[in-house]
């Protein structure tokens, strides 16, 4: 049988250049073309051996190499005969990526796609030696099928805005995912793959166990082939539980408890003596049974010795209420004394303090007696009934530390924070000193150092304690949190401590503290997805978080990142480049292959991949200055600066040099004073663009005015909403431990309102119809004409400014990206009142072409009569900057200093610290 063996041993951005490889190095002639796959190949073989040919196929990305022969040990002899002239140092030599070879019928086949009837006796493997290409022989005959599962295969993914997307993606390779912000990339890699892959797995479970899991639907996908286990590590920030810290979320403080239990003297107990989530109890008593046919009494008592702060309950800090937040005093129940966020007139949490029956709802708080005024604040839970209904209660200030102070502060709606800063008081706890431990534990020491102190070391420097450590008797344990804690440093966290709440860590933080457990495992053939993991690192540390992806996909691992940072698309083995736009203008694939073809590829990644910023030439003049004295929170040493005021000014440094703790820490949030952190937009699925940007209030209120009505019957989370489906636009349909089904609502047809309040118009729109426009066009319907309203319009522009123009307003917000939610929470604060602007990273989720214009908005911004100040690791907007504060050298206690103030030109002048060094590498200084 003639079949065609495939070699991709060269790959060449002209293909003239590389026929020209052929015909002088390697004595080939030109024999002709042939039309292949909707493609031109070109058919070259050697001099004076016709029944040797070799098909060329000139794309940018892969000039391949075909061997067509009857003969294949003759014509590996001859390959062999010129191994000299290929092992000559190549310009730009590739390791092979796959062979294939044309049956009987002249289709294509790939090495992977064998079918059982056809044998392979020969593979040439191009192999990358040194900068040389060297050739060997690979016998196949004895092949095993299992060996030929080595893609992934995607074909007809519709999740989200996918338009039918196709593609094969090689297993044990590093795949990166690239495109504008909303282009779907997360779609296809999280909500598809991964998303499928879960939901698998979990149909391996008994329906019993699968009852208590939660329920997932399959992708929209026609098929998918080849999939493995697939790990997440997404960019969802850590439990906000008060109790939550980096020890406990890594299962790094389990072993240190052990390794106290173990070693600690005085010996105080179990491991449990040493968790400041068990508080020590003990009981005894009495207990009756049956023992040999008679009745038996006996005294039994119990202890448990936890390590449970009891003054903080574990949390480091108390609080005190300030009970006049919680109520005026001068009211009634009845006439709305509670002042509280949810509690609401007529509410359930409302009417079970004015309905209990312990005190008179027509009195005036400040005349209850002793009596009433414990039962309302204090009593303890009561059982009883509020209009039929069993309810349970309780006193209001027990009732609001339970559902509120629980919460960890980053992590509660801006109302519900703004309410608790008000309202309550918090101080670091003065029993515990905010170990969270009680005093036992605390007592307990390894070489003079006690738990509480070990949590609170840097981690670096704990990891140096831990090796210094020498117990044959506790030996494995050692081992497990040495390197546990070396996977900290090696990952570039080696500045946190283990005692830092998990709330209060960045994005990018969470997503590399999630990593932690994933570095040391020993399985293989897991298909590991990223999204974005280069967030938050300053260009210094990238390179550490590329050789960790090298070396999960070195075990024999499948990695699969999204991302948008040159520096990490330049190590892809494979490249996928989605768009061309966002939203309804991109699902589709523009790009799949390497990345320098990606780079002479006219897609939008492939045209702003070597983008770089170049240095102003003139830079804006101060008009004033923040001054910032003694700055000390957490590693900052005392630092004194001025911050430019009317430029645009930007701070930056290696992660964890104090940046953060400088802005968000020494800046005072005063009126006039708007900051936008890195905090996660929050919404269900009711929740949507014109929500989240107040911009629903103005709309309802000119339908209201136009025709005559209330403008709640233009909320569809209000009186408007359609009843059968309350207007949510879809129902709903539970079942069970299998997956739910949503279908679209038959009474509304999807648009959430009543078909009587459809009937109102608005400039000739209805409600529904003004939700499913793109902002841009609701921007001209809303600037002009009979419905403009300038306050909508204003909105609309800010929306349009930060790139989201493409949105409708009616989208949910759990379909959008990380990068349209990072500017869509910008747009909002950009109506905030304030002359000066703290942006913590808001390149976040942003593609290369996307920087661009959240460039322009700064100038904007600055040339407005704004102060902009950034904190930033994106080289195009340090760059771009007026002024630069570099904090450093280092991160933990070796930063929290002052490198350098001054222009980014003078930065990359001196080139005295590591961002500078970065920038004039970025510049091309």
């Amino acid at each position: 049988m003639d079949i065609t063996i495939r070699a991709s041993f060269l790959a060449h951005d002209d293909p003239e250049a590389s026929l020209a490889f052929y015909r002088d190095v390697l004595g080939f002639e030109v024999r002709g073309d042939v039309g292949r796959d909707s493609r031109r190949w070109i058919t070259v073989g050697p001099a004076g051996q016709a029944d040797t040919s070799v098909v060329l196929q000139p794309v940018a990305d892969d000039l391949g190499l075909l061997l067509v022969t009857p003969d294949l040990d003759s014509a590996f002899e001859w390959l062999q005969s010129r191994a000299e002239v290929i092992q000559e140092p190549i310009e730009q030599p590739y390791g092979v990526r796959d062979c294939a070879f044309l049956d009987p019928a002249g289709n294509l086949i790939r090495v992977q796609e064998l079918r059982r009837d056809v044998r392979v006796d020969i593979v040439f493997e191009a192999v990358e030696t040194g900068g040389h290409i060297t050739m060997s022989k690979a016998t196949s005959g004895d092949r095993q099928a299992a060996d030929s599962h080595d893609l992934i295969r995607v074909h007809g993914a519709r999740e989200n805005n996918l338009k039918d997307v196709s593609i094969e993606i090689p297993k044990r390779r590093l795949t990166v995912f690239t495109g504008v912000s909303g282009s779907g990339k997360s779609s296809l890699v999280f909500d598809t793959i991964a998303a499928e892959s879960q939901r698998l797995i979990n149909e391996t479970y008994s329906a019993f166990v699968q009852g208590f899991m939660p329920t997932l639907a399959r992708p929209e996908v026609d098929v998918l082939d080849g999939l493995t286990t697939a790990i997440t590590v997404d960019q969802q920030r850590l439990g906000g539980d008060p109790r939550s810290t980096v020890g406990t979320v890594t299962d790094t403080n389990a072993m240190l408890r052990i390794l106290f239990s173990r070693l600690g003297t005085p010996h105080i107990g179990s491991p449990k003596a040493f968790s400041f989530n068990t508080a020590s109890i003990s009981g005894a008593g009495a207990v009756t049974m049956e023992r040999g046919g008679q009745t038996v009494k006996e005294r039994r008592s119990f202890s448990i010795v936890g390590g449970m702060c009891p003054r903080c309950e574990g949390r480091g800090t108390v609080n005190d209420i300030d009970l006049t937040q919680l109520y005026d005093d001068s009211k009634s129940l009845n006439e709305g004394a509670l002042t509280i966020p949810g509690y609401k007139a007529g509410g359930w949490g409302y009417r079970l303090y004015s309905e209990s029956g312990f005190y008179d709802p027509d009195k005036p708080i400040r005349k209850y007696t002793k009596r009433e005024l414990q039962d309302f604040l204090y009593r303890e839970p009561t059982r009883m009934k509020i209009a039929g209904i069993n309810m349970t209660y309780e006193g209001l200030v027990p009732r609001i530390q339970k559902s509120m102070l629980a919460k960890d502060r980053e992590s509660m709606q801006p109302h519900i924070r703004e309410f608790v800063d008000r309202a309550i008081t918090f101080m670091v706890c003065p029993d515990c000193e905010g170990t969270r431990l009680n005093e036992g534990a605390r007592s307990s020491k390894i070489k003079g150092i006690s738990i509480a102190d070990a949590c609170a070391m840097q981690i670096s420097d704990l990891a140096e304690w831990v090796r210094a450590l020498d117990e044959p008797s506790v030996g494995p344990l050692l081992t497990a949190l040495g390197e546990t804690l070396d996977s900290f440093v090696e990952i570039g966290l080696g500045y946190l401590s283990l005692d830092r709440p998990s709330g209060t860590l960045s994005g990018g933080e969470a997503q590399r503290t999630k990593m932690i457990r994933h570095l040391g495992s020993s399985l293989t053939d897991v298909t590991y997805v990223f999204d974005e993991p280069t967030i938050g690192l300053h260009p210094h540390d990238i390179q550490r978080m590329n050789n960790l992806l090298l070396r999960l996909r070195d075990k024999g691992n499948t990695v699969l990142v999204v991302e948008h940072k040159p520096e990490t698309i330049a190590i892809a083995d494979h490249v996928v480049d989605l768009g061309p736009g966002a939203g309804t203008a991109g699902g589709s694939v523009c790009f799949e292959g390497t990345v320098e073809g990606l780079r002479t590829s006219d897609t939008v990644t492939g045209r702003h991949f070597d983008d770089r910023a170049g240095l102003k030439d003139t830079v804006r003049k101060a008009t004033g200055a923040l001054e910032i004295r003694g700055a000390s929170t957490h590693n900052l040493q005392d630092v004194d600066v001025d911050i430019p005021l009317g430029v645009l000014t930007v701070i930056t440094g290696v992660a964890g040099s104090g940046k953060s703790s400088l802005v968000h820490g020494s800046i005072p949030v005063t009126e006039g004073v708007v900051s936008v952190d890195q905090g996660a937009i929050r919404g269900s699925r009711r929740s949507n663009p014109a929500t989240y940007t107040g911009l629903l209030e103005p709309i309802r209120k000119a339908f209201a005015k136009v025709n005559g009505v209330k403008p709640a019957l233009f909320s569809a989370n209000s009186e408007g909403a359609c009843p059968t489906c309350n207007g949510a636009g879809v129902v709903y349909m539970d079942l069970a431990m299998m997956a739910g089904v949503a279908t679209t609502c038959e009474e509304c047809e999807g648009k959430r309102f009543q078909a009587s309040v459809l009937e109102y118009h608005l400039g000739g729109r209805d409600i529904s119809e003004v939700l499913a426009m793109p902002v841009t066009e609701a921007e001209e319907f809303f600037g002009a004409g009979e419905a403009a309203t300038p306050a909508a319009h204003r909105i609309l522009q800010r929306l349009s400014d930060v790139g989201l123009g493409y949105l409708t307003l009616g989208q949910p917000l759990t379909t959008l990206s990380g990068g349209e939610r990072q500017r869509l929470k910008l747009a909002t604060h950009m109506g905030d009142k304030g002359g000066v602007y703290v942006l913590d990273e808001p390149t976040t989720g942003l593609h290369l072409a996307d920087v661009e214009q959240l460039l322009g908005l700064l100038d904007r911004l600055v040339d407005s009569g704004k102060s902009v100040i950034v904190v930033e690791h994106h080289q195009a907007v340090m760059a771009h900057a007026d002024w630069i504060i570099d904090l450093g050298p280092g991160a933990g206690h070796d930063g929290g200093r002052i490198v350098f103030e001054g222009t980014p030109a003078e930065l990359v002048a001196t080139g005295a610290t590591v961002t500078a060094e970065h920038l004039a590498g970025y510049v091309g200084a």
